[in-house]
């Protein structure tokens, strides 16, 4: 017997090719998930076989065929004319006597189901399996908020006239697909009130990296319209698969959307077709739309999804805003990121041409793009995605334009600085201590910039052709010692996590400071003494947070536990903040706190920040911070490094401090390590370990303070070297130090990144890992490991 409509209950995974991807799945999720109390709203659909009768019936399809038969479809006006007349005819047709039959009956069913005043969301759902479903039900029709059994029925139609939009005629007909062979379904299911709550889409997997063991959530106020659509910049969650399912506190990342407006019900429009937007009280929209306990529970949700159905998933939701309790409206495969395979790239030119500039190359790759020249931080907006960005020098506060830029040039640095770090992080091409890239590039011309010929990178004219090979990480063979990676920017983490690696010999905690708080810390403790207009940028920034001083822990807790879940259960050695007092002046009201010194890379920073009067309150919040990672979310991978401990008396009063704030040596598996980069942490090696769990040495402050050349100096650079015989025997001292005590030693330095020789001579000398950028970890593997 030919079934028309079959209630959601009915349905399985294997009914795709009945009532297609989108029905099936919320038959599957009903029948099979419900008893692990995933909510999914219930319905019925109608069928293939329904379909392809209403054709037959008063031969509407005999009058589609004729109509579309002789169709150009490259002839637009054409084209759009016979879809509006195919479309009116379907429109117009009645429904055969039994589907409409069915039709009522299964309404009224639904009816009974449902509490008083349900209303019913109508959507359109391709029967052909391996059909797309974009292509053939066009614009994904979906009717909100109907109710009442004629309008339902109107909005069948509607969705199977969206069978014959022009887009749709067009790629059938362009495919060599027979119209006919195509059918569709539609489902009807009881609506969420979202409207008087929220909604989002969610992913099983990082949509961006690919990183399977993050669910990545999307909310917003009202029906989730807004946020499938894209007319809406909502609020963004990131919750830890592994952690959840240990029952910590797994979100790892939290970031407010402007949610600016909001589909909600209406009884204003026709027919039933009941949606409005409207705008968003801005007191709402400064709020996250869902709490922790929300977002945990869809978090749940999505894990037990993608493990009845064993891919990543895509999921639409919605949290009723009368019962306040959350619903499960679609789930589907995630079909992009989770093909994606590691490979590693090699770039390489096919061609020269006429070399500009030159400077120390940055990454190992290529990119080309016009120029865009940036004089000052205030032109820095000027920037469009794919630009070359040349600048005289750039900071911290320059890797969001940074990230845009196809590559950079700048005149000054070397290959330590701010604008090298930041490109490695971004993975983006950079040529720094070029002298006056400024003056010789001119504006808007087109350049290739090249930084795969070795140390030297070179800006070409014009737009050369280069090809980039690839090869699979799983060809590598297991290296002598532990390949970790420097990594600053939580952006990045759950890319970089997929390079093969051991963990983060380094992540940078004045990264996380500078991008998601850029605040100064002083000015947080003592927001109320401050002036208005710096009140009015806390005010802003901390939005979504019960207070400036939440917001400042609870980002530098999301930062770290990004990097931290990226890596899990690898170990992460956080480095707690380095900042010297020019790079805090450049945090909002960091001129009020910050002194002017003359040389600031040996003044205040580092331990003896930690330990003074005026900076004791400030690494409080670090350190709870750190204590939130690790205790309440479970991150125990966390280890934490002290960077620029001058003397015994320095490490001595900065162990006591931790400890009075909860971050004791041993407790929970915590490491403290010390960053061994002033030469007397060297020399007094042996003591320095006495009160540290081992030494990760920081070759750039080391070579510079040994040799007493400036690091980011472009005229002594060519002398700015690790393997100068000064800074290897100081290294040779450390590292048997280190292995004497039986404890970890490790170089967090670039050396190792731009030297391979060095770094095989570290392997030899016992070093126990070696941490690099993430660009040089797979070469450096292979180096090591090749007989």
């Amino acid at each position: 017997m030919t079934e028309y409509v079959i209630p959601f209950e009915k349905l399985r995974n294997t009914d795709v090719g009945s009532v297609g991807g989108k029905n099936a799945s919320l038959g599957e999720m009903i029948s099979q998930l419900a008893a692990k109390g995933v909510r999914v709203p219930t319905g019925f659909a109608t069928t293939a076989d329904a379909f392809n009768e209403f054709l037959e019936h008063n031969r509407l399809g005999k009058k589609i065929e004729a109509e579309l038969e002789p169709l150009d479809t490259n002839d637009t006006k054409a084209l759009a004319k016979s879809g509006q007349t195919v479309r009116q005819w379907i429109i117009d047709t009645p429904f055969p006597e039994k589907l409409d039959q069915s039709i009522n009956e299964h309404y009224q069913e639904l009816i009974k189901k449902s509490a008083d005043g349900t209303t019913f969301a109508v959507r359109s759902s391709a029967t052909a399996e391996d059909l797309p479903d974009a292509s053939f039900a066009g614009q994904q029709e979906s009717f909100l908020n109907i109710h009442g059994v004629a309008n339902i029925k109107q909005a069948i139609k509607e969705v199977f006239a969206s069978l014959y939009n022009d887009r749709a005629i067009s790629y059938r007909v362009h495919k060599g697909f027979i119209h006919a062979d195509v059918a569709i379904s539609a489902g009807v299911q009881q609506m969420v009130r979202s409207d008087m709550g929220s909604s989002g889409v969610m992913f099983t997997i990082d949509t961006e990296s690919g990183f399977k063991d993050v669910v990545f959530i999307t909310a917003s106020y009202g029906l989730g319209e807004t946020v499938v659509q894209g007319a809406v910049n909502p609020d963004e969650f990131y919750v830890h698969k592994p952690l959840l399912q240990k029952g910590m506190n797994a979100i790892v990342r939290k970031s407010i959307g402007s949610k600016k407006i909001k589909m909600i019900f209406s009884e204003n429009t026709r027919a039933g077709l009941s949606t409005e937007t409207i705008d968003v009280e801005p007191s709402l929209s400064n709020q996250f739309c869902i709490g922790d306990q929300d977002i945990l529970e869809l978090a749940k949700y999505a894990v037990l999804i993608e493990s009845h159905y064993k891919c990543p998933m895509d999921i639409e939701w919605g949290k009723n805003g009368l019962d306040g309790k959350i619903y499960i409206l679609q789930a589907r495969p995630e079909t992009v990121k989770s093909q994606t395979k590691n490979v590693t790239e090699t770039f390489r030119l096919k061609e020269t041409g006429k070399a500009i500039v030159a400077g120390r190359a940055v990454t190992q790759k290529i990119g080309i793009g016009p120029v865009r020249i940036v004089k000052d931080p205030s032109e820095m907006h000027t920037v469009q995605p794919g630009d070359v960005l040349v600048a005289d020098m750039t900071d911290p506060n320059w890797e969001p334009v940074m990230k845009r830029a196809s590559a950079l040039v700048t005149n000054r640095g070397g290959r330590t600085c701010h604008a090298a770090i930041i490109a490695r992080e971004l993975g983006i091409p950079a040529i720094v201590g070029s002298v006056n890239a400024t003056e010789l590039l001119k504006e808007g011309e087109i350049v290739t910039v090249s930084c795969s010929e070795g140390e030297t990178g070179i800006v070409y004219q014009g737009e050369l052709k280069y090809e980039v090979t690839t090869q699979n990480d799983g060809e590598l063979t297991p290296p002598p010692v532990k390949l970790m990676m420097n990594v600053g920017s939580p952006d990045m983490a759950f890319t970089f996590a997929q390079i093969p690696n051991h963990g983060v010999g380094l992540a940078r905690l004045e990264f996380v400071i500078n991008n998601m708080i850029g605040i100064h810390p002083k000015a947080i403790i003592n927001y109320k003494a401050m002036p208005s207009d710096i009140q009015k940028v806390i005010d802003y920034r901390s939005r979504g947070y019960d207070s400036p001083k939440e917001f400042y822990v609870n980002k530098i807790c999301e930062g770290v536990a990004t990097i931290a879940s990226a890596f899990y259960p690898n170990p992460v050695i956080v480095r707690t903040s380095d900042f010297k007092s020019n790079e805090y002046k450049k945090l909002v009201a960091g001129d009020i706190y910050e002194p002017d010194e003359e040389n600031p890379m040996i003044g205040f920073r580092g331990a003896a920040r930690y330990i003074s009067e005026e900076f004791k309150e400030c690494f409080a919040l670090e350190c709870e911070a750190m204590l939130k990672v690790r205790n309440e979310m479970g991150l125990t991978n966390v280890e934490l490094m002290i960077p620029f401990v001058r003397t015994l008396e320095e490490a001595k009063s900065v162990i006591r401090i931790m400890e009075t704030h909860g971050l004791k040596r041993g407790e929970n598996g915590l490491r403290l390590i010390m960053m061994c980069e002033v030469p007397s942490n060297a020399i007094l090696a042996a003591e320095f370990l006495e009160y540290f769990d081992g030494f990760s040495i920081g070759s750039n402050d080391l070579t510079q303070l040994t040799l007493g050349m400036d690091r980011d100096s472009g005229i002594l650079a060519d002398g700015f070297d690790e393997r100068d015989p000064a800074v290897t025997k100081l290294i040779e001292i450390a590292i048997a130090a280190a292995i004497k005590a039986n404890k970890y030693i490790g170089i967090c330095g670039q050396g190792p990144s731009d030297h391979p020789d060095f770094a095989a001579w570290l392997v030899k000398q016992g070093i126990s890992s070696l941490s690099l950028n993430p660009d040089t970890v797979v070469s450096t593997w292979k180096q090591l490991t090749q007989k």
